[in-house]
C-alpha cells in the first residue's frame, strides 16, 4: 500500500509539473515583427496586462494626422505603434527606443555599433546626417537586411563636426566614423 501511495504521489507531481511547462500562446516570446499582423483588438486582447495609450497625433514632418497607441509609455518596454487608418486595422510601423523586454527577429537592439550593424548587414552601410526628423538613418546598401522592414537610426556618442549635419548620405573615413562612436538610438519597424 506505501509504494502505491508513493507511485501516486510521484505521478500527481510528473502531472503537474508538465502542465505548468506547458507554453501558451500568450507566454511565448514575441518579436517586435510580430505585432505588424495585428490590429487593434488583437493588440488589445494580447496585452491584457499592459497600460495601452491611444490618441491621433502628426506624422511625416507634421504633414499627415495619424492614430497611435503606445503600449507601456514611459517605461523601458515602450513601444509606439503608428496606424494607417483612423479605425485602427493595420499597423504602419512600431518604433522602439529603449532596451527593455522587446527584441527583433535581426538580433539589432538599441545600443548596437556601426560596426555590429555592418556585419549584421553583411556589406558595408550608409547613414544620413544628424540634426533632422531622420537623424542618422541607415541604408543597407543592398545589403542582407535591406528587403527586411526593420529601419534603423544611429546617434554619435561624441559629437560630429558641422559635415555630418543635415538631408544628405555622410561620407566619412573609417576613423570619423570610429571617432564619433555611433549607435542605434531607435529602430523602425514598417508594415
Amino acid at each position: 500500500m506505501r509504494k502505491f501511495f508513493y507511485l501516486s504521489a510521484i505521478l500527481l507531481i510528473v502531472s503537474c509539473n508538465s502542465s505548468k511547462n506547458t507554453a501558451t500562446p500568450s507566454s511565448k516570446q514575441l518579436f517586435v515583427e510580430d505585432l505588424l499582423e495585428m490590429n487593434d483588438t488583437t493588440l488589445k486582447n494580447t496585452f491584457i496586462n499592459e497600460v495601452i495609450a491611444e490618441d491621433v497625433g502628426l506624422f511625416e514632418e507634421g504633414t499627415e494626422e495619424r492614430a497611435y497607441t503606445v503600449i507601456s509609455p514611459n517605461t523601458p518596454d515602450e513601444l509606439h505603434i503608428t496606424w494607417k487608418d483612423k479605425n485602427r486595422t493595420q499597423i504602419e510601423d512600431i518604433r522602439m527606443d529603449s532596451n527593455g523586454k522587446w527584441k527583433s527577429k535581426t538580433s539589432i537592439k538599441i545600443g548596437s555599433t556601426y560596426d555590429e550593424l555592418t556585419k549584421m548587414n553583411q556589406k558595408p552601410i550608409s547613414f544620413y546626417g544628424f540634426g533632422w526628423d531622420y537623424s542618422g538613418a541607415v541604408a543597407w546598401n543592398d545589403g542582407k537586411l535591406e528587403k527586411s522592414n526593420v529601419h534603423v537610426f544611429l546617434a554619435p556618442e561624441k559629437e560630429p563636426k558641422n559635415k555630418f549635419y543635415g538631408d544628405h548620405i555622410i561620407t566619412a573615413t573609417a576613423e570619423e566614423i570610429k571617432e564619433m562612436d555611433l549607435k542605434v538610438k531607435a529602430i523602425l519597424f514598417r508594415g
